[in-house]
């Protein structure tokens, strides 16, 4: 139980909270918290007390011990890990299992849109295609506004894990759906599976994912793990174009790529995934450490943004009629307003402005995503639904990791520098600091003073980060549309 400068601090998304214990005095911890800018509770223990009620050993009977404890609600020790030599297990030892899970979950669970998107095109008219992807959105964007909601409840009823077994009578019933409902038989015709394409694929993007979500705490490409990700991300990714060009029945066919409409579409839909989850990732986190907003309160701002997402679908729904370029220019307008409103926010922005500007992102998502898929699939045969669904659905999530690690990047990176150069002004040569209006009952002669200045300081220079996030938001906005103007309308004879 020993300090540590690796912790996972507190998640709030499951009602955890992870403390760190030390036989260090309070002033040692409060220096090193500001000195490490460190987000979790810690605890001084000089006196060994809590180390002696929890039976931490002693490393070759003079160092302190180093365990790790997983407690749950009702009190009881769930796990136990001890080392004093390893501390980076003390991290790892609770991520591997989620961290298996978690792929598990995303390999299990990745291929349902897509297929369900590819029967859902290939059973309806393409002159239905419009309404029909419109109530099917109103059903994608009811689970994530529904599923935190009740498993949030439930994790606060009873505990953490009925917030996933409430996902299981989901899952039986979707599977006893698809037995009865879906035709037991089809078309069948062999199918081989090109490995040299999908080994080559999955370690491209494998290797990509790992520099976007470890490059900023690597340095980037100052760090030889980046480097070499980045180099077997980029070979690897030859060898997939390569053999998909020249093999007879490649994993992926990019001979789909000549058909404009379906490239157009897949830089859209890319776009599409940068602007539609990154608010979700930062918005949070920004209501709730450094605005002071409580989860209830941030679920029902996130709430607004889900009923907006309804709207959006519906309305898309009904105007498929009209040339889709125009719902889609309509939808990333309000994108781009949306933005500009989150540029000028302040650390005092009502819960009337986020909500309402979440309402808004939702409405546009919504007016986006269903002229969007109709206009990408106006050209690929009924056959190829599939395949070129789940190309769909990949950009669309390599853009929201892209974008969201940028996002993260940006806000660490800005808020970093912005902190260093704000303190610098932080002095008692700075004349402007003994005007009363300044400091208002802050003091830069005690350290409590001056620890509330910090965490001012740091709170504005964490939001001067996300601006920027946002400012980046809103130029990806902009980018869109022209190219929504390069997409072709659907012939009225391709709609029947």
């Amino acid at each position: 139980m020993a300090r540590s400068r690796v912790a996972p601090g507190r998640n709030d998304t499951i009602g955890t909270t992870c403390p760190s214990v030390s036989s260090d005095n309070a002033e040692s911890h409060r220096g090193f918290a500001d000195k490490q800018r460190l987000p979790f509770v810690l605890i001084s223990d000089e006196d060994g007390s809590l180390r002696k009620a929890f039976g931490v050993p002693k490393t070759l009977a003079i160092l302190p011990g180093r365990v790790t404890y997983v407690i749950d609600r009702e009190g009881t020790v769930r796990h136990v890990f001890n080392s004093q030599l390893n501390a980076g297990r003390h991290v790892s030892e609770s991520l591997e299992t989620l961290v298996f899970w978690r792929i598990l979950q995303g390999a299990f669970g990745a291929p349902s849109t897509p297929l369900t998107q590819s029967i859902l095109l290939d059973t309806f008219e393409k002159k239905h295609h419009g309404m029909v992807l419109g109530i099917f959105g109103i059903g994608v964007v009811m689970g994530p506004v529904v599923g935190p909601v009740l498993g949030g409840a439930m994790a606060e009823i009873y505990s953490w894990r009925w917030a996933f077994y409430v996902l299981v009578p989901v899952g039986v019933l979707s599977v006893a759906s698809l037995y009865l409902f879906l035709p037991k038989e089809g078309r069948k015709r062999s199918a081989r599976l090109d490995w040299t394409g999908f080994l080559a694929l999955s370690v491209a993007l494998s290797c990509m994912q790992l520099v976007l979500s470890r490059g900023q705490r690597q340095d980037w490409f100052d760090s030889g793990e980046i480097m070499l990700e980045t180099l077997i991300a980029g070979v690897a990714m030859w060898v997939f174009i390569t053999h998909s060009l020249t093999a007879r029945a490649p994993f992926l066919n990019l001979r789909y790529l000549l058909d404009r409409n379906y490239a157009l579409g897949l830089l859209l839909v890319t776009v599409y995934g940068m602007l539609n989850f990154t608010p979700l990732v930062l918005l949070p986190p920004l209501l709730r450490e450094h605005m002071g907003f409580s989860e209830h309160v941030i679920g029902i701002i996130i709430g607004f943004r889900g009923v907006g997402g309804m709207i959006g679908f519906l309305a898309a729904g009904f105007a498929s009629r009209f040339d889709p370029r125009l719902s889609m220019m309509s939808g990333f307008g309000m994108l781009f307003i949306a933005g500009i409103w989150l540029m000028t926010m302040s650390l005092d922005m009502s819960v009337f402005s986020l909500a309402a500007n979440a309402l808004l992102q939702g409405v546009a998502i919504g007016a986006i995503w269903v002229p969007l898929t109709v206009v990408t699939f106006a050209n690929i045969q009924t056959r190829a639904l599939s395949e070129t669904s789940a190309v769909f659905h990949l950009m669309r999530n390599l853009g929201s990791s892209f974008f969201i690690s940028l996002s993260v990047a940006e806000i660490v990176r800005s808020s970093g520098v912005n902190y260093a150069h704000m303190v610098e002004f932080i002095t008692p040569f700075n004349e402007r600091l003994l005007l009363p209006w300044v400091l208002g009952a802050r003091d830069i002669e005690s350290a409590s003073g001056l620890a509330s200045i910090a965490g001012e300081i740091r709170r504005q220079a964490a939001m001067i980060g996300y601006l920027n996030a946002f400012g980046m938001f809103t130029a990806a906005c902009a980018l869109a549309m022209p190219l929504v103007l390069l997409v072709r309308s659907p012939k009225p004879a391709d709609k029947k």
